[in-house]
Parts: C-alpha cells; structure tokens; sequence
C-alpha cells in the first residue's frame, strides 16, 4: 500500500518562501508521474505540479516562475518549493503518486496546511 506523508505546511507572509516535502513508501520512483494538488478553503482541489519519470514537470498557470517540484529519489521524497507566495496559495497541500500496470490511478497524502497572510 503506497503511503504519502507531508510535512512543511505552516503559516507564512506574503512574499515569503516554504518547502514542502513528502516522504512516499511502498512506492518505486521515476515510473510513473508524482505531483502536487491544493484545495483552497471552500474551494475544489486543484493540480498544483507534477513531475514526469523523466524529470520534466508541468505549472499550474498560476505558480508558474514561483513553485519548483523535485524528487530525491534515495531518500523516496518528493519536494515543492514555493516562492513569493501570495495570499491566494493559501490552502491544503497533498503530495500524489500514480500507481497502476499502467499509471492513471492517484494516491494522495492527508495533506498540510499553508497559510498566506497579508
């Protein structure tokens, strides 16, 4: 069973910087994607990053130039670090894994809170 856990969250200003990381188990890195999701308070989830079994990743529009996905694969983590953060990250930050034969089905961590105030 793949579990996800994170760690990091906090509460920040705006314009301030936090690394979030994800400590993956039972789970064989760089075969399928891994990635970031937030859910903004009463909002719906929303894809934040992810990184690709090649190393390449993908930005939400809106963090594009601010947030940085990374892997260490010896150390099974997965890492987000988010720069000049604005009010508006303010949310829930889980950490994902694709799992399957064929990739396609998503496991997510319980979350941790970031907090951006003005």
């Amino acid at each position: 069973q793949v579990q996800l856990v994170e760690s990091g969250g906090g509460s920040v200003q705006a314009g301030g910087s936090v690394k979030l990381s994800c400590v993956v188990s039972a789970y064989k890195f760089s075969r399928c994607r891994m990635g970031w999701y937030r859910q903004p308070p009463g909002k719906e989830r929303e894809l934040v990053s992810f990184i690709r079994s090649d190393g390449t990743a993908d930005y939400a529009d809106s963090v594009k130039g601010r947030f940085t996905i990374s892997q260490d694969n010896d150390k099974n983590t997965l890492f987000l670090q988010m720069n000049n953060l604005k009010t508006e990250d303010t949310a829930a930050y889980s950490c994902a894994a694709e799992v399957g034969a064929f990739c396609g089905l998503w496991h997510w961590g319980q979350g941790t809170m970031v907090t951006v105030s003005s």
